[in-house]
């Protein structure tokens, strides 16, 4: 028994260890580029390691006007708040069908869309442009939020439908008793029900669109329709012969601010969303 104890702290201490090690390894950098962001340029070039003297909010004014990270982050709302609507609207109804329902082909469609979510978009990249370059829907920001809602579609599906199966058919009788049409049974009970899941699937797909790089380099050309990261691509490019460091890194820090506050305000939904979609699984 004592030994037993003796074992259980010493593995006690080294998960510690372990844990203390990846938060310094994940916060330390974050916090680097943080105060790098308010350094001069010969702050940074004279030692990166030192605090800075003082606040130069300049660093983000530089980066807002000259680098037009402001026109770009204008972009990334709208083509992430664009993603995420189709994706739930197409995700929901769709898992609802297959969880809900027994209809030919159900379970090969299934097999389809769980197939799907081992199919990296990188994979399928150059077919992808050559088929919306021949249908003329490259450069659109619309089409690039259709794609970024396909291209999580297949995994929104396999977490949706476990929330789905959860729900006991009682409550769509006693609404279809009560004059509620399948539609109106879904919309008024099904997706209410199902909050938890829907939230988590927003939350995932939120840090997927806003970060995502190779589809919106791809088919995005115009320089006034581009995301936030390939704004921020073009800085680091125009920053090897401007050496304006300071305004490179208050991009960096414009673009982790949103997942961080995020991350932060739905943390305890996201998980809880992910252990009820496993419970019910």
């Amino acid at each position: 028994m004592k030994s037993n104890r003796i074992f259980d702290k010493i593995i006690g201490i080294l998960f510690r260890v372990v844990l203390l090690v990846n938060t310094i390894m994940v916060v330390y950098p974050l916090l680097w580029t943080i105060l790098t962001s308010f350094k001069t340029n010969t702050e940074i070039l004279g030692n990166p390691w030192v605090l800075p003297k003082s606040v130069n909010i300049g660093n983000y004014v530089s980066a807002f006007t000259k680098a037009n990270i402001g026109s770009y982050s204008i972009n990334s709302v709208l083509v992430t708040a664009g993603s995420i609507i189709l994706l739930v609207t197409m995700a929901v109804s769709s898992a609802y069908a297959l969880a809900r329902y027994e209809f030919p082909f159900r379970k090969f469609i299934k097999n389809i869309y769980m197939g799907g979510i081992f199919i990296q978009i990188t994979f399928i990249i150059i077919p992808l442009f050559l088929l919306m370059t021949r249908l003329h829907m490259n450069d659109n920001r619309f089409w690039l939020s259709l794609v970024y809602a396909v291209s999580q579609l297949p995994f929104s599906i396999y977490l949706l439908i476990s929330f789905m199966k959860g729900i006991p058919k009682d409550y769509e009788n006693s609404a279809m008793i009560d004059g509620c049409s399948y539609a109106g049974a879904f919309i008024r009970i099904i997706v209410p029900l199902a909050k938890p899941g829907i939230i988590t699937v927003t939350i995932f797909s939120f840090f997927a669109f806003w970060n995502e790089f190779p589809l919106a380099l791809t088919l995005i050309s115009t320089d006034t329709k581009k995301t936030l990261p390939i704004g921020l691509a073009n800085l680091m490019e125009v920053q090897r012969y401007a050496t304006d460091w300071g305004a490179l890194f208050a991009g960096l820090v414009i673009v982790l601010v949103p997942t961080i506050i995020v991350f932060v305000l739905t943390q305890d939904k996201l998980t809880k969303g992910m252990q009820l979609g496993g419970l019910k699984g």
